[in-house]
């Protein structure tokens, strides 16, 4: 008796629940085409007002998984890979060949960036490590390419060689620097923020010049020495090599 009583008590509520289902879609259809009449009597005429999303989601194709490597590629040792785009190559692209090529060698620089991380990590070689070094060189060349046509467009609309308009002046301790224009509110002889600075160097600042510049020419030197007792090391090494660039030098001469 009390299971034929909760049978009858689940069928009445599925029933009725079956029939609010109902009375609502029909609310909405019947409400997503017609107007607003509370106020019929003085606008006769009110547009209507059709369902909107307040939410705009698009599709993820793809998740974390482009932060790895190909599946294919995994465990092996070496990679194929193309080489590095050269500027001769990226002039002849357009801007918004370029703007894609950029995002493009982000992603696969933050994907070898992560490999290499993960690498790390197992205390493993990384695969193919010279993809980066290509990805870098790629991305340093399209960089040199826009800054090139940036340059350009500034010299065929202002004639200025630089973004920012300066002039070579001498600081306070007598060094060469390049200072960059600066608007100001105020003309320059009212404007004590600018008569601070001082573009000149006194006359015993020129005995530290002089130092500052010799120390300067000693560390050159030292790097040239030392690149000459290097090469001479590894020639005394390995002298068969040393003989073959002779004799590659000696023929392309």
């Amino acid at each position: 008796m009390a299971a034929s009583c909760w049978a009858a008590l689940c069928r009445g509520v599925s029933v009725a629940l079956k029939a609010s289902r109902a009375l609502v879609t029909s609310q909405a259809r019947s409400s997503a085409g017609c107007s607003i009449d509370v106020f019929s009597k003085t606008t006769p005429n009110v547009p209507s007002f059709h369902q909107c999303r307040l939410l705009h989601t698009t599709l993820a194709r793809k998740g974390l998984e482009e932060f790895f490597d190909d599946p294919k590629n995994w465990g092996q040792e070496n990679v194929k890979s193309g080489a590095s785009w050269t500027c001769q190559q990226l002039r002849n692209k357009s801007n918004e060949d370029l703007h894609k090529l950029w995002y493009v060698l982000l992603k696969e620089r933050n994907m070898l960036l992560t490999l290499e991380q993960e690498a790390k990590r197992q205390r493993l070689p990384m695969p193919s490590p010279e993809r980066l070094d290509k990805v870098v060189d790629s991305m340093d060349a399209l960089d040199k390419v826009v800054q090139e046509r940036e340059d350009a467009l500034r010299l065929l609309q202002t004639g200025q060689k630089y973004g920012r308009p300066g002039a070579w002046r001498r600081d306070l301790f007598g060094r060469i620097i390049w200072h960059k224009f600066k608007q100001w509110p105020l003309p320059w002889y009212l404007n004590k923020r600018y008569n601070r600075k001082r573009f000149f160097a006194m006359p015993y600042v020129d005995r530290f010049n002089r130092l500052r510049l010799e120390k300067y020419a000693r560390s050159q030197a030292r790097k040239k020495s030392l690149m000459k007792k290097k090469e001479k090391s590894l020639q005394e090494r390995f002298p068969h090599l040393s003989e073959a660039q002779k004799s590659s030098t000696a023929g392309d001469l």
